[in-house]
C-alpha cells in the first residue's frame, strides 16, 4: 500500500471517496469481490445465529428472561405477518422470513457505528478501505435478491409441476380460446411473464441499496462538519433511521412472503 493510500484524507473529497471505497480482493471484472461486505454480512450472520440459538436452548416454560422476551416478540411479529400474507402451508418460509427481517436489520443497523469507528481500527491493523454496511452494496442486496427469485421459481415449481409452472409461463396473463390463439398468445405472456419475475429481484435490491446508501452518505457528510454540528444533526438523523432501518428489514421480508404467496397460487 503506497504513502498516499496510507495517509488521511487530504480534504472533503478524498474523504467521501475513502469511505466509499470497496475492500476488495484481487482479480478482474467478475472475480473481484467486496472483501468487507462479504466478511461483515458473515459475521453479522453467524451473531444473529448464536442470538436465536442461545435464546432457543435456555427458553422455558416458566418466567422467561429478557432475551427469549426479546426472540418471543420477534418470532410472533414474523408469524403474524406469514399468516396474514402467506396462504399456503410451507416448512421453509418460516425460517426464511426471520432470517431475512434479523439479518437484513443487522446489516442496516452498521449505519449507527460511528462513521471513521471501523476504517480507523481497519486502518491500525495495516487495511486502508473499509465500508461497514453491508446493505449499502449493490452486490449484496443483488444476490440476496436474486435467491429470492430462485426461490420464487421453486416455490411455483413445487406447489404446480413443472409442466403447470411452464404453462402458466405461456398462458398468462393473457387467455385464448383455442389452441391457435393460445399459440400466438404464448410469446407475449412468456415475455410479460419474464419481465415480471425480473422485476421483483430489481425492485428489491435498488429499494434497499438506494436507502441504504443515502442513510450512509448522510453520515458521511455530517462526520466532515465540526463536531458540535454533528451532535446537532447527527442526533435527529440518527433517530430518524432507526425507521429506516427497520422499515427497510420489514418491507423486504414482507415483499419476499407475498411474493412467494403469489407463487403458489394459480392465477
Amino acid at each position: 500500500m503506497s504513502a498516499e493510500h496510507a495517509s488521511a484524507p487530504a480534504n472533503a473529497t478524498e474523504y467521501i471517496k475513502h469511505h466509499l471505497t470497496f475492500l476488495q480482493s484481487h482479480g478482474d471484472g467478475f472475480w473481484r469481490f467486496n472483501l468487507d461486505t462479504f466478511w461483515i454480512a458473515l459475521f453479522l450472520g453467524f451473531v444473529f445465529a448464536s442470538i436465536f440459538a442461545v435464546a432457543a436452548r435456555s427458553a422455558t416454560s416458566g418466567t422467561p428472561g429478557r432475551l427469549q422476551n426479546f426472540v418471543e416478540l420477534i418470532v410472533e411479529m414474523v408469524d403474524s405477518q406469514i399468516k396474514d400474507a402467506f396462504h399456503a402451508k410451507s416448512k421453509v418460509i418460516g425460517p426464511l422470513s426471520l432470517t431475512i427481517f434479523c439479518w437484513v436489520f443487522l446489516m442496516n443497523a452498521m449505519d449507527f457505528l460511528p462513521v471513521d469507528l471501523l476504517p480507523k481500527a481497519a486502518g491500525a491493523l495495516g487495511v486502508h478501505y473499509l465500508r461497514a454496511v453491508p446493505s449499502a452494496d449493490v452486490n449484496q442486496t443483488f444476490a440476496m435478491s436474486i435467491s429470492v427469485m430462485f426461490l420464487i421459481m421453486g416455490f411455483s415449481i413445487k406447489a404446480k409441476g413443472i409442466g403447470g409452472y411452464g404453462k402458466e409461463l405461456l398462458t398468462a396473463p393473457f387467455h385464448a380460446s383455442g389452441p391457435i390463439g393460445t399459440l400466438i398468445l404464448a410469446p407475449v405472456n412468456l415475455a410479460f411473464q419474464t419481465i415480471e419475475l425480473l422485476a421483483k429481484p430489481i425492485s428489491l435490491a435498488l429499494r434497499l441499496f438506494g436507502n441504504m446508501y443515502a442513510g450512509e452518505l448522510i453520515f458521511i457528510l455530517i462526520a466532515m462538519l465540526p463536531w458540535y454540528v454533528q451532535w446537532v444533526l447527527g442526533a435527529p438523523w440518527a433517530i430518524f433511521h432507526i425507521l429506516v432501518v427497520t422499515l427497510q428489514a420489514f418491507v423486504f421480508m414482507m415483499l419476499t412472503i407475498v411474493y412467494l404467496s403469489l407463487a403458489v397460487e394459480d392465477h
